[in-house]
């Protein structure tokens, strides 16, 4: 079993890589620093955006990396990010909200179907 990183220190890697690969990401509501759930905001630059919630089960995969479903079939307007994304906060303030800007793909993030 590899090791699990604290949502915190991947946050700042994965938004680390992103700078390098040339994708501007940021934070947009810091959650819990030890295990909050994680969502990852993908924007196409286009009015399109794609919601990347935590998978089902366990948070990582064998390899270790985290898992991830789209929330929405096909990317939508932020409005409906938003919506969902407030709902979700009620219930759960300890949850992480990241958006990452990536005309043609999801940020280097694997998804699972």
């Amino acid at each position: 079993m590899g090791l699990r990183l604290k949502t915190a220190i991947w946050v700042q890697a994965f938004l680390r890589r992103c700078e390098v690969n040339g994708q501007f990401g940021s934070v947009l509501q810091k959650g819990a620093e030890e295990a909050g759930a994680l969502y990852v905001v993908i924007n196409h630059l286009d009015g399109g955006h794609d919601l990347l919630a935590p998978a089902p089960g366990a948070a990582y995969d064998d390899a270790g990396e985290r898992r991830f479903i789209r929330d929405f079939p096909a990317p939508v307007p932020w409005s409906e990010i938003a919506a969902r994304m407030e709902r979700r906060k009620r219930s759960d303030p300890d949850l992480w909200l990241i958006e990452v800007e990536d005309r043609t793909g999801l940020a280097g993030l694997t998804v699972e179907s």
